[in-house]
């Protein structure tokens, strides 16, 4: 009985006492989870900065480490359950102390320790970080499988093993202050370089040693490290492209304090050294206020600004342009913790920009404003640029040429030629090329056009395209055939002029033979002869006046002009091609009709210009037609109307009628200046042309040109007394007569002397000069163009040495004169008699010589 009350009094207290352990267990345990958790979420967020500033893959670490804690809770539960199940064993073994245990009871408790010893060893092994437990003299009593993956050696041959000898780094020496701290019973932490003595590699661990302590005594040294190695690594090289860095970065707070610049930004800012630059204030640094604070707000509502130009001031004043790319940074209370950002200096880029820029306004105004068309091609020939001067040459705008070919709208006939220019160029055979062609114009005509092109050089020198110009050339070519024609119609007019004058000397000879015959008639069949000759002579005189006129060069001289002669001028030269084509031509003049004052070829030219158009006019519709020509006086002008009975002018180009080159002919009847050139004349002339027409009922011509404000001179070119006149008043009286032509000087040898006058004659102005310093005569008559001493200068001798000597000059002339020089002629006294002329014309300028002259005395 004692030993049954002692056995069944302690069970009560064996049973409190283990619960009283579990208990205590039971609370240590939590306090130590919820510890453990508590620092692994106070890391997570103090490290949470630091893992922003790694790369992505690396920022979950922290969410993982609190999820390895609470893994190992959950591990930690699973061992007590497993402790719990041992802790009962061993309560049942106490209690039933009197009875020795079984072997069921040993094998599970035996079963139980191992599980729980290799569930913490599976633990620890399945750590990413070094985990180990040293004695306080360095000797490795526990590690992990990572520790012994780390230094590459099994591990049984680390344990009992002192660190150092598989670590050359840290030297002991260099770690005593650690040692010191953990001996004080203090923990440390920090970054520890370590140097592999097996390999040399050196490592960095981020370590955490805690003393072990058994009473009051340090009896070992736990630990945990984090290999940061790579991340070490990274930092550097992200140092060292911090430092290297072309471009500025900066950090600074919301306040503008500078918190971190690199040296590129001190450099790009211009000061000394990067002290002086942190001594600033961002704020100070903009040059417009505005902008920080636009980057401010953006910075706000986006947290980023991406290539924002800005304008910063250098120390030294300067200011230059900078692209800024800058983001937020916030901590986990949502407040900035600090703005980081790069800087680009584009100053030079953009100076560059606007330089560039420059120039090709520049080189954009001056395509503009050159003459010609300026294009590029492709090696294809089809155009990838074009100036704006291809609508003012083509009618089409640069944007509906792009990408056509240039062979698409060259004729036909210069296709092949101008395939192979470009082909010459395109395959580098020649440099550059010159060439004409047509091309065809948005209304269909066909333009001229003048090509310089050269080819277009890669870098390498090989050519990828063409550049060229392009000049309208349509109107030089006509005006090329027209000075061509010009030139051709001038030599026709030189050889016509000699022809004429030639011709003038035999007409002259035949009016006076004709004269003479008349007045020395028998009867009145001889006297009819007489008449048909000096008609048809007259006539061939008529003619060769006409060549003579329509062919002299111009000259700026004016002098007074029958409308009536220029009519007949011009139908003695056109009269013949108008009868051919059954053309009438009915010539009205008022009766009061005054002279003009005028050139009377260019005039001549206008009259012939207008009944060409006229008769061009009838014969496209009918075979047969009528010309009026009424003139008439209004007021001091005088208007000549050229009227014709054809299809009259349509109303849509009767405005365009006098436009250079504008015809309605087809190619080849005419260049289309006839009109342009009677524009030109009248309106030289001081005068107004203008054109009505109703259709079908023909059309008409008015030219309105101021009236001469002196009469026609008297002198005659055409009969002016009868044949059979007599003037006694030359009788008596001496003439000289000098002419190369010896029927000239026979003729008018023998009718002057028929009228009582005293002839001499002589062939060179020479032999008059001779003849006059021993003699005197009344009147003088001389040929103009004389070989030797010419008629103009033999006047010029006798003017100066006597007045009446150049008042009793005749000149007589095969070729026309032009009015300036027949006016000054005329002011100093001399007459002009033109050939061929008939005899009675030259007695009557004799007679008003003689007339004028003193009266002799006996």
């Amino acid at each position: 009985m004692p030993a049954d009350t002692r056995t069944v009094t302690k069970r009560p207290d064996s049973k409190a006492h283990w619960e009283n352990m579990e208990r205590r267990e039971n609370a240590i345990w939590r306090q130590s989870l919820i510890i453990l958790f508590l620092l692994a979420v106070g890391l997570a967020v103090t490290s949470w900065q630091s893992f922003r500033s790694l790369p992505q893959r690396l920022e979950a670490l922290p969410v993982g480490l609190v999820i390895l804690v609470i893994l190992f809770g959950v591990y930690v539960w699973r061992q007590r359950r497993q402790i719990g199940e041992l802790r009962g064993l061993l309560q049942g073994m106490q209690e039933t102390a009197a009875a020795p245990p079984s072997d069921q009871q040993i094998e599970k408790l035996l079963d139980v320790v191992a599980r729980s010893q290799h569930g913490y060893r599976e633990l620890i092994d399945s750590l990413d970080h070094i985990v180990f437990n040293l004695s306080t003299t360095g000797e490795i009593k526990v590690i992990n499988r990572r520790f012994s993956d780390v230094l590459g050696v099994s591990f049984n041959d680390l344990i009992r093993q002192p660190l150092t000898e598989f670590f050359s780094e840290p030297a002991p020496e260099a770690a005593q202050h650690v040692v010191e701290q953990l001996r004080d019973k203090r923990p440390w932490n920090g970054i520890i370089r370590a140097k592999i003595r097996r390999t040399g590699e050196i490592r960095y661990f981020d370590t955490v040693l805690q003393p072990i302590l058994q009473g009051n005594h340090v009896t070992a040294i736990s630990g945990i490290a984090r290999d940061v190695t790579s991340q070490r690594e990274s930092e550097q090289r992200f140092t060292e492209l911090f430092e290297s860095l072309q471009e500025g970065v900066y950090c600074c707070n919301s306040q503008g304090v500078m918190l971190e610049v690199n040296p590129a930004m001190v450099r790009m800012l211009g000061f000394a050294n990067r002290e002086d630059l942190m001594a600033c204030n961002a704020n100070d640094l903009y040059e417009d206020l505005a902008q920080r604070h636009w980057v401010l707000n953006e910075l706000s509502r986006n947290r980023a600004v991406r290539n924002h130009e800005i304008t910063l001031r250098r120390k030294d004043g300067k200011l230059i342009r900078c692209l800024d790319s800058c983001s937020i940074i916030r901590d986990i209370t949502g407040n900035t913790e600090r703005i980081q950002g790069a800087l680009v200096d584009i100053t030079e880029r953009v100076e560059i920009e606007q330089r560039l820029h420059r120039e090709q306004e520049l080189n954009r105004r001056v395509v503009e404003c050159f003459p010609d068309m300026l294009v590029t091609l492709d090696p294809a020939g089809c155009f990838t640029f074009v100036s704006s001067r291809s609508e003012e040459m083509l009618g089409i705008p640069p944007a509906a040429l792009n990408g056509t070919k240039l062979g698409d709208r060259a004729h036909p006939e210069d296709l092949a030629r101008l395939q192979e220019h470009l082909h010459n160029l395109t395959n580098e055979i020649t440099s550059s090329e010159q060439l004409e062609f047509r091309i065809q114009h948005a209304n269909g005509s066909w333009r001229v056009v003048r090509i310089s092109a050269s080819a277009l050089l890669d870098s390498a020198g090989h050519a990828i395209g063409i550049v060229a110009s392009a000049r309208d050339i349509t109107e030089e070519k006509q005006f090329e055939q027209q000075l061509i024609q010009s030139e051709r119609l001038a030599a026709m007019g030189q050889m016509l002029a000699g022809v004429a004058h030639e011709l003038n000397n035999p007409l002259t000879a035949i009016l006076g033979v004709s004269d003479l015959l008349r007045e020395r008639a028998v009867d009145d069949s001889m006297r009819r002869q007489a008449d048909l000759v000096r008609q048809q002579a007259r006539r061939a005189a008529d003619i060769v006046q006409s060549l003579l006129a329509f062919s002299r060069r111009s000259t700026p001289g004016r002098s007074p002009v029958k409308v009536a002669d220029l009519v007949e001028r011009a139908l003695h030269l056109h009269g013949s091609a108008l009868t051919k084509n059954r053309i009438t031509v009915e010539f009205n003049p008022a009766k009061d009709l005054p002279a003009i004052e005028g050139d009377a070829s260019l005039l001549l030219q206008v009259l012939l210009n207008l009944m060409i158009n006229s008769q061009q006019a009838i014969t496209a519709v009918r075979d047969h037609g009528s010309i009026r020509i009424n003139a008439m006086r209004l007021d001091d002008k005088l208007v000549l109307a050229v009227d014709d009975d054809g299809p009259g002018i349509p109303p849509e180009i009767i405005g365009r009628i006098f436009d250079p080159f504008f015809t309605t002919k087809r190619p080849g009847g005419g260049a289309g200046l006839g009109l342009t050139i009677a524009m030109a004349v009248v309106r030289e002339h001081g005068g107004t042309i203008e054109a009505q027409s109703i259709p079908g009922r023909g059309a008409s011509i008015k030219i309105v040109l101021p009236a001469a404000r002196f009469g026609v001179s008297p002198v005659a070119t055409g009969p002016a007394a009868q044949s059979n006149q007599v003037v006694s008043e030359l009788q008596g009286h001496s003439v000289l007569v000098v002419d190369d032509e010896d029927g000239i000087r026979e003729l008018v040898s023998d009718g002057l002397a028929a009228r009582g006058m005293a002839v001499e004659t002589v062939t060179t102005c020479e032999e008059a000069l001779s003849i006059l310093a021993i003699r005197h005569f009344d009147i003088i008559l001389c040929d103009f163009n004389l070989p030797g001493l010419s008629g103009e200068a033999f006047f010029e001798e006798l003017a100066k040495r006597s007045d009446s000597l150049a008042s009793r000059f005749v000149f007589m002339t095969g070729a026309l004169l032009d009015a300036a020089a027949m006016k000054s002629f005329r002011e100093r006294g001399a007459r002009i008699i033109e050939k061929p002329f008939q005899f009675a014309s030259l007695v009557a300028v004799f007679a008003e010589i003689v007339a004028r002259q003193p009266v002799k005395v006996s």
